[in-house]
């Protein structure tokens, strides 16, 4: 802290031996006594310096004390100094009073009593000091003032560009602040929000108000509250709905009692959105993964059906597995936007080392969406692949010609082999006519093929979808009907009706072999929510199993016609049981990819009638 200044007293008299009298009388710490001989020179210190106190004698040459008091008296830097006489003479009520009137404030008579100089001089030592203390005092608080605009300036700075809503209401639930964050984020401005009360301001949605304004005002009734958190929903002046996170504290007098509620509201509803998409994202991951694994899951098992050897089904499943991997890697490329039907021609026919020379593929440029573009991958193998193992690319002279072409939303494509060796119509249908057949009849399009003396001709019509869809089956959807089942002793499944609801060609190949080798009788696959409804109302089933989703559609329809036939049924899905349809929680969940036994057991269960049916964890082994 600073040491005072010292306060400082003027003396004037014409003679010497008085300053000096008067100087020692008056002598101590933090005073400062400055002496004049003459009017002149004490006129002189005045301009100098700021005197506490002027003690001036009245009897003195050229200028006395009277006329040095006037002089003061009219000069504004000096008009404010306490005067004190000190007079020889007797008491003189006209020279008091000419005194008085000239500014002073007191008179001292000589011979001068010590004491009552030093009483006097006292008092103005004291005044002198309260006046310094207090002039600290101002400039404190004018310091402390000046630091505490700055503050506030600086905190209505921040709240004005803060993101957040930041809004105060009293004890009555009325809006006292409405910051400039408020006003950006819900379009009102403040003097339009200040003064009105909670439920008036048409800024909440109905149904939160009043449960809102009880937990606010059980807020201001807590003493112990701290800090609160709720989840509100607000609307904006144009109308638009926000889901908004309110953090609340209580200012509080020294005595408990509230003040105001400040509450800082952040809009979460992007956040709320992208959580959304996130969890709807992992789902349709989570549903397309595990698809894919079901359908390279149906490819072995279907390989291995019409395999006579290990080595030929090594081949046959790396080539297939090969084509669809090299399909999804074009539409990863494309980042799943599609892919071009020629480049995709060409693409699949260099798995079969096929010379170029010998394929001629014409057509108009088509863009393909991942669902038809990976069915089409499997099919250009397999046609390429029997061309190179019996038609027309296993002899030199062979030639294959591709064209396609398209008819509103329909793509015709025509396969025609000619010199190759002669050809026979086969006497049992393969895995590979089957799988084109199947398919192009997933998504209503149709397959034919003539065995011709010149080569192997196959028709194929599928539709074109015009609208891109960005959550695309990730797994290929080839359909077959599945070959005649090996004899079982003891079926597990023996008599009962089953019905199949998948639109994955080849998951619903397996589906329907696990099943029919377990003895069941097999309805389907219905590979969309019509056919399925319409085999649910036409036919009779002890039990059904059913796809989470049939072509990007949900099949909570299908699932409440198999509820009100009295149909059980199971979901086997590549989804979790949050993103299956809530309304049928008690229904069993059977994972893909799936364990045969598994799949036989749940069945079986449900065409019983048997209420101890659980869900399934997806399968971590899938071999039959």
């Amino acid at each position: 802290m600073m040491s005072p200044e010292p306060v400082k007293f003027l003396l004037v008299d014409d003679i010497e031996e008085n300053l000096r009298a008067l100087e020692a009388l008056l002598r101590r710490d933090g005073l400062t006594l400055y002496k004049a001989r003459s009017g002149v020179e004490a006129l002189e210190l005045l301009l100098e310096h700021d005197f506490a106190l002027a003690l001036l004698d009245v009897q003195m040459p050229d200028m006395d004390g009277f006329e040095l008091a006037e002089m003061m008296r009219g000069t504004e830097r000096t008009r404010r100094v306490p005067i004190i006489f000190v007079t020889a003479a007797s008491t003189d009520e006209g020279r008091r009073f000419k005194g008085y009137e000239a500014g002073a404030v007191d008179f001292i008579y000589k011979p001068i009593d010590p004491l009552i100089l030093k009483s006097k001089a006292e008092v103005f030592f004291s005044i002198a000091r309260q006046h310094e203390q207090l002039a600290r005092q101002k400039d404190a608080l004018a310091t402390a003032a000046a630091e505490l605009k700055g503050a506030l300036d600086r905190l209505q700075a921040h709240t004005d560009n803060s993101p957040l809503a930041i809004v105060e209401f009293d004890p009555d639930m009325r809006l006292l602040a409405w910051s400039k964050g408020a006003e950006r984020m819900f379009g009102w401005t403040a003097a339009e929000m200040t003064g009105q009360s909670l439920s008036d301001l048409g800024w909440l949605c109905d149904s939160s108000i009043g449960e809102l304004a009880e937990m606010l005002s059980g807020s201001l009734a807590d003493a112990a509250h701290q800090r609160g958190h709720h989840t509100v929903r607000c609307r904006t002046r144009a109308g638009a709905v926000l889901d908004c996170e309110w953090y609340s504290s209580v200012l509080r007098r020294p005595n408990g009692q509230p003040v105001s509620l400040s509450v800082q509201i952040l809009d979460i509803t992007d956040r709320r959105r992208a959580e959304e998409t996130q969890t709807l994202l992992i789902g349709e991951l989570n549903h397309r993964v595990k698809n894919t694994l079901a359908s390279v899951q149906a490819i072995a098992t279907q390989t291995l059906r019409y395999s006579r050897n290990p080595d030929q089904f090594s081949a046959t499943f790396s080539g297939r597995i090969q084509a669809l991997a090299r399909a999804h890697g074009m539409l990863s490329d494309r980042t799943w936007q599609g892919a071009d039907l020629m480049d995709l021609v060409h693409d699949q026919l260099r798995l079969g080392a096929v010379d170029p020379a010998r394929l001629d593929a014409r057509g108009p440029r088509v863009q393909l969406l991942p669902q038809p573009a990976l069915r089409l991958a499997l099919i250009l193998h397999e046609l390429a692949t029997n061309a190179l193992k019996y038609g027309a690319f296993s002899r030199p002279a062979g030639r294959v010609v591709l064209e396609w072409s398209v008819e509103g939303d329909q793509l015709q494509l025509r396969w025609q082999e000619s010199g190759g060796p002669p050809v026979q119509t086969p006497v049992k249908r393969g895995f590979g006519s089957t799988l084109i057949d199947s398919s192009m009849k997933s998504d209503g399009g149709t397959a034919s093929v003539s065995y011709r003396n010149e080569g192997v001709v196959w028709e194929l019509m599928m539709r074109l979808d015009r609208t891109p869809d960005p959550m695309a089956d990730i797994a290929a959807r080839p359909v077959a009907p599945a070959p005649p089942e090996p004899p079982r002793e003891v079926p597990a499944l023996d008599a009962c009706r089953l019905l199949v609801v998948e639109d994955e060609a080849l998951v619903a190949l397996e589906l329907i072999a696990v099943l029919e080798d377990a003895g069941a009788s097999v309805h389907g696959p219905a590979r969309t929510v019509e056919e399925a409804l319409e085999a649910i109302e036409t036919g009779a089933f002890d039990a059904a199993l059913l796809d989470g989703n049939l072509h990007g559609k949900p099949v909570d329809a299908v699932a409440a016609a198999l509820t009100r036939r009295g149909i059980p049924f199971a979901f086997v899905s590549g989804y979790g049981r949050e993103n299956l349809p809530a309304a049928f929680a008690q229904a069993p969940v059977v994972s893909k990819p799936f364990i045969p036994q598994q799949l036989v057991e749940v069945a079986g269960r449900l065409a019983r009638r048997d209420g101890n049916v659980l869900p399934f964890p997806a399968a971590t082994g899938t071999s039959r």
